[in-house]
């Protein structure tokens, strides 16, 4: 069994309690409170810069050229994907102002560039990866259980689960189990964590979403 494919069954758990999330299932039927879906939209917009960054920072440190021209395109997609938040889904549902990073985004940027920055690059690649991974498999659980022309979140939900997206999930879990074969026993378990760890942030980050989580102060 390949590294990825034991990961991802050590995180059955929190992908089961993601996909039955109200957060997930208003979005999934179009039920969620805009106000929430902009807060959420906020913070995936200030998430996004962040992460390009730390992706980037993986692409200089990878090993093999053909990764690091894969993590740099990872980045730029990134980048772009949250300047289309700006230019159309912000003047979509009515968003002017991203405002400031709030705890569960702070957070979990912080955690994938801190580990971007001073773990091996195999640990880093792994931290990013649940944001590939997840996300694409939460769109294709909502595509083809909730298909309505009449969800206000149809063309938000079609960014992530369409076939350019899944291409580089594919290509990002590929590099993870070449990375994690040509790498220690020590590392590949380092590795397991840092996925499990970014993947209960994933959680909390739509947690946060829904219950509008902000500083106390």
């Amino acid at each position: 069994m390949k590294w990825s494919e034991k990961t991802w069954l050590s995180i059955d758990g929190i992908y089961e309690s993601i996909l039955k999330m109200p957060f997930i299932e208003e979005l999934s039927d179009g039920s969620l409170p805009m106000h929430k879906f902009q807060f959420y939209m906020l913070q995936d917009s200030l998430y996004l810069e962040h992460f390009g960054r730390a992706l980037a920072l993986i692409g200089a440190k990878a090993y093999h050229i053909n990764d690091t021209l894969a993590y740099i395109r990872f980045a730029e997609n990134a980048i772009v994907v949250e300047n289309a938040l700006h230019e159309s889904y912000f003047k979509d549902f009515r968003v002017s102002d991203k405002g400031i990073i709030q705890p569960a985004c702070h957070h979990y940027t912080h955690f994938l560039k801190s580990t971007a920055a001073f773990e091996t690059v195999e640990v880093a690649m792994a931290a990013t990866l649940p944001c590939f991974w997840i996300y694409k498999n939460v769109g294709e659980y909502i595509h083809a259980r909730y298909q309505s022309s009449n969800n206000p979140f149809e063309k938000w939900i079609a960014t992530y689960g369409g076939e350019d997206f899944t291409e580089a999930v594919n290509k990002a879990v590929a590099i993870c189990d070449r990375a994690a074969q040509n790498t220690t026993p020590a590392i590949r378990q380092k590795m397991t964590e840092a996925f499990i760890t970014a993947s209960r942030m994933e959680y909390q980050f739509w947690d946060a979403a829904y219950k509008m989580k902000r500083w106390e102060s």
